[in-house]
């Protein structure tokens, strides 16, 4: 009987494996990524310019403006604090504040809490969502101008179509924007209408990622609407309800359109705010250098403002 074969003839032996050249792969590492750093900033180049022409410059230039008298005929001329100090002096100066915060007060009263209620009941629907929903977000696609002008109508105390209804109920008519009492609120509700359709819409967006199960185990325990509303839904939507807070008051604090279109600022100033005492000073007075000062004013208190909200609520999450 032959002999096997040996197998040692039949397998092929193994070749040493080279070493990795970890040193030439190094080499070459910096080289590749450098095209594609060079590529990414050149794709980058194009915000960046936009961002440095449109928003950090005019941030520099407004604060170097707010220490000069500038009337754009002269050459600018470096007067330190007087900007400051006559912003400090004008009567209008304390009133614009108040009445800036009480508008912001009023929009927090309404404009923070409709949405979200809006939203609950969005939320609740089982028909027509779709429809709602785009009734609900129609008013912020029209240009903030038109709607101040469409309400101003409405505020119209002749054939004004408020009036129009409180006549039909036998109720006496309103001076909404002639009157100090009623303007203001009457400035609020237009905000509100204007724009509560974004914000109804990431709170709906936000109240869909609630699981289902805690409702159930809610309505098991016998919670009704509003303990299932304090219990699970703020709890739930915290972090969404946090975050629009702090953007609301920033935008209601810049409020401009709404007094410029519709009241001018009356009446009795009871409706002048920081951004439209600070157009005065620019296009009305001339005196860039004390609306400069009166923004930076503005951008501190607003900055300053944030950075205490977000470490207060920093503190308080879990």
């Amino acid at each position: 009987m032959p002999k096997p074969m040996s197998t040692r003839f039949l397998t092929r032996p193994a070749e040493p494996s080279a070493a990795p050249d970890t040193g030439r792969k190094r080499r070459r590492g910096p080289r590749r990524a450098l095209p594609r750093t060079i590529t990414a900033y050149g794709l980058l180049s194009a915000a960046l310019v936009c961002f440095a022409l449109f928003s950090w410059y005019p941030i520099v230039r407004g604060v170097l403006l707010s220490f000069q008298q500038v009337n754009f005929v002269d050459a600018p001329e470096w007067v330190g604090l007087e900007n400051f100090q006559r912003l400090f002096s004008d009567p209008l100066f304390g009133v614009a504040w108040r009445n800036t915060l009480l508008f912001t007060g009023f929009a927090l009263l309404f404009g923070f809490a409709v949405p979200f209620l809006t939203a609950v009941l969005l939320n609740e629907l089982r028909h027509a969502r779709t429809f709602f929903r785009l009734v609900v977000y129609l008013p912020v696609m029209l240009p903030p101008v038109v709607t101040a002008l469409l309400w101003r109508w409405f505020y119209d105390p002749g054939p004004g179509l408020f009036n129009e209804v409180l006549g039909t109920l036998g109720l006496p008519a309103l001076s909404w924007l002639d009157s100090s009492d009623t303007a203001m609120l009457s400035l609020v509700l237009v905000a509100t209408w204007a724009n509560m359709g974004t914000t109804t819409l990431i709170y709906l967006a936000a109240l869909q990622t609630i699981p289902g199960e805690l409702y159930e185990a809610a309505e098991l325990d016998g919670a009704g609407i509003w303990k299932r509303l304090r219990h699970v839904t703020i709890p739930q939507t915290r972090f969404v309800l946090l975050v629009l807070l702090l953007l609301q008051i920033v935008a209601t604090m810049q409020v401009f359109t709404e007094p410029f279109v519709m009241t001018g600022g009356g009446p009795d100033n009871s409706t002048v705010t920081v951004l439209l005492l600070l157009y005065r000073y620019a296009f009305v007075y001339n005196d860039f250098g004390s609306a400069s000062a009166m923004s930076l004013l503005l951008f501190v208190a607003l900055g300053v403002f944030s950075a205490a909200y977000l470490r207060l609520t920093t503190r308080r999450e879990p």
